[in-house]
Formats: structure tokens, C-alpha cells, sequence
């Protein structure tokens, strides 16, 4: 009977009293009896084949953990030509070295060890933090820049609407001249009665005075000429 177990990311072909060498278990796996389960197993080979899709459904392997040491140093060197650079370096791979103690298919096992493995998993319950009173967001104006194109309609936009402003200031600048010239027309008319009365007084003046005058004309040539015509027959007589 054997098993191929997957561990580490790597694949490794296990039987019952076996010893191997793997990558080192994490803690939380390793109970106090040092010893592990691993569930994630492709395929066990006892009276007929079970083959997992990708793990065998309720496949188990127990092992016990016998050591935990270091891999030989591996050398890492890096180099780059004509250039001056050199860098050395070692590591050593932390592993674990189990032995392999039973292969079984249990669902029971299966179930009570994915629950145990859950519960595991879950974080521990912390007291939830105390509330933060945040400041209240202060209010930001935001500033959009116009495109040439929305500038270029806002001031299409404007000529249209400056005719009708004119209208309106033209026809809002010549109500008050004709107020004023509805006030005009009484002032022009006693404007235009003076010079009537002005030119009454004169030609009455004028007409008083021409009879004057010809009836002093009339006197003149009234005296003087019968005195010549007198004077005219004396001397011919």
C-alpha cells in the first residue's frame, strides 16, 4: 500500500514506516505529540486505486515529526563581465524530517480533521476598537475651466443677446425726451405769444404814427404851393 502526498509544492510518494525529508510543517499543523495530518493526497494504491480530482475525497496520511534541521549551504554567486561586479551568498532550506505512520481512507477522520482544521484557521475574537468621531467634511468648491468650444458659444450667446439690450436702453433713453418734449409745447407757446404781442404793439405803433406823418406831408404841400403859384401869377401880371 502507498500513497503520493503533496506537500511544500512539491509531490511525494509515501508507503507506511517511511522516513523523508520535506519542507518545514508550519507550528499550527503539529500537535503536542509532534505529530501531523495531511489531507491533500492525489492517490492511494491499497486493494483497488483511488485516484483524487485533484485530492482523494476522505484520504488522511498521519506521520510524526522526527527532526527539524537545515539542507546543506547551496553557494549562490552572481556575476556580470567586465564590469566589476561580484556577489556571493549562501542559504539553508529549513526541512522537517517525518515518518510516515498510516494511509487510510476515513470519513469520519476526514470530517472531525476538517473541522479541526477550520476552527484553526478562524481568528481569535478581538474587542472591536472604539469609535473615532470623524470631523465633518468641509465643503470644497470645485473650478471647472471652460473648453475654447463652450467659450466660443458663450460669446455667440452674448452678441445675440446685446440687440435686444439696445432696444431696450434706446427706447429707455428716448421716453424721457418725449416727456420732455410733451413739457415744451406750453413753454413754446408762451414763447411764441410774446412776439404776437410784440408785433401788435409795434404796428399799432407804427399805424399811429404814419396818418401823423402824412397829415403833416399834406400841410406842407398844402402851404407851399398855393404861395408859389401866387407869387408865379403876380409876377406874370
Amino acid at each position: 500500500m502507498f500513497a503520493i502526498l503533496e506537500t511544500g509544492g512539491k509531490q511525494y510518494r509515501v508507503a507506511e514506516g517511511e522516513v523523508l525529508e520535506v519542507e518545514r510543517i508550519d507550528a499550527a499543523r503539529i500537535d503536542k505529540d509532534n505529530r501531523v495530518v495531511f489531507d491533500s493526497v492525489l492517490l492511494i494504491q491499497d486493494d483497488t486505486l483511488h485516484l483524487g480530482q485533484p485530492f482523494v475525497e476522505n484520504g488522511l496520511i498521519h506521520a510524526r515529526v522526527v527532526d527539524e534541521f537545515k539542507s546543506p549551504k547551496v553557494i549562490v554567486f552572481k556575476k556580470k563581465s567586465k564590469k566589476g561586479y561580484k556577489r556571493t551568498k549562501g542559504h539553508r532550506q529549513q526541512l522537517h524530517r517525518i515518518e510516515i505512520e498510516k494511509i487510510e481512507i476515513n470519513a469520519a477522520g476526514a470530517k472531525a480533521f476538517a473541522a479541526a482544521k477550520t476552527s484553526a484557521q478562524k481568528p481569535v475574537d478581538q474587542p472591536a476598537p472604539a469609535e473615532v468621531s470623524k470631523p465633518e467634511p468641509t465643503e470644497t468648491k470645485t473650478v471647472t475651466k471652460k473648453s475654447p468650444a463652450a467659450k466660443k458659444t458663450a460669446s455667440a450667446k452674448k452678441a445675440a443677446g446685446k440687440p435686444a439690450a439696445g432696444k431696450t436702453s434706446s427706447a429707455a433713453k428716448t421716453a424721457p425726451k418725449k416727456a420732455v418734449a410733451a413739457k415744451k409745447p406750453a413753454a413754446a407757446k408762451a414763447s411764441a405769444d410774446k412776439p404776437a404781442a410784440a408785433k401788435a404793439s409795434a404796428s399799432a405803433g407804427t399805424s399811429a404814427e404814419k396818418p401823423a406823418k402824412k397829415t403833416a406831408t399834406a400841410k406842407k404841400t398844402a402851404t407851399a404851393k398855393p404861395a408859389g403859384k401866387k407869387d408865379s401869377g403876380k409876377e406874370n401880371n
